[in-house]
């Protein structure tokens, strides 16, 4: 379904926040040298959900940061509340989620350019069975 101009202007106003607030408190809690970009929002039809998709740099820290960030997630909704309070009646409940299309997009281009080749390492070929 079609996202209304509603859910995207929300969408945008949760994103460019949410940014702000999770890239602060990364250098905050000491973790220099970590990017941490809100590539997506998706907020439901009722504005009570918002799916926040986040892009983590490097990668190898990605899914302690996004359990983290879910530990700390009324912290993060109550500090969006206050920046939001006079453009949102009501905040969404946030669900973070790690958005892994950078990965998939330098995967298709490593096939593409021949260097994950199957036929030279058995072990990709059987990575790409279907099961």
């Amino acid at each position: 379904m079609e996202e209304t101009q509603r859910q995207k202007k929300i969408g945008g106003i949760l994103q460019q926040d949410l940014a702000e607030i999770l890239q602060k408190a990364a250098t905050d809690g000491g973790m220099r040298g970590v990017i941490i970009s809100v590539s997506k929002v998706k907020v439901t039809t009722d504005l009570s959900i918002a799916k926040v998709y986040l892009s983590i740099f490097p990668n190898k820290d990605a899914q302690e940061l996004l359990n983290g960030i879910r530990s700390n997630t009324p912290l993060i909704r109550h500090e969006m509340a206050q920046r939001t309070k006079n453009q949102l009646r009501r905040m969404p409940n946030l669900e973070f989620f790690i958005d892994d299309s950078l990965e998939y997009i330098d995967g298709i281009e490593r096939s593409l350019r021949g260097e994950d080749d199957p036929i030279r390492d058995q072990e990709l070929l059987d990575k790409r069975k279907k099961k």
